[in-house]
């Protein structure tokens, strides 16, 4: 996997990443500003702490890019991932694989 150098345009638009989110999150449910990574040429991603009920450990996403010569931020996505401490659903069973064979048999009437 290559490694991108941060677009400096991008990495200083924290403001017009948290501006985005706003938009789409009441201000009180967006964090402090945890990280910003380079996804490709001028294509960077901002992360802030998701502060909703619910959603501990969960982080606010917004990918930003720019054109070659601009120095205009647009976004591209946003949205929120599960960050390393994340509240996770486990992991989807089959029902045939969990059910246990006094279960089976109950059920097959």
């Amino acid at each position: 996997m290559p490694s991108y150098k941060k677009d400096p345009v991008l990495a200083e638009a924290v403001d017009a990443a948290r501006a985005a989110l706003m938009d789409f999150a009441p201000t009180e449910q967006i964090g402090e500003h945890l990280s910003a990574k380079a996804d490709g040429d001028r294509l960077l991603t901002h992360r802030f702490a998701a502060e909703k009920p619910g959603y501990r450990g969960w982080e606010w996403y917004v990918t930003l890019a720019r054109a070659p010569r601009s120095k205009k931020a647009t976004v591209c996505e946003l949205g929120m991932l599960p960050g390393q401490d994340a509240l996770l659903a486990p992991e989807w069973v089959p029902w045939s694989e969990r059910v246990t064979d006094t279960e089976r048999e109950s059920s097959a009437g």
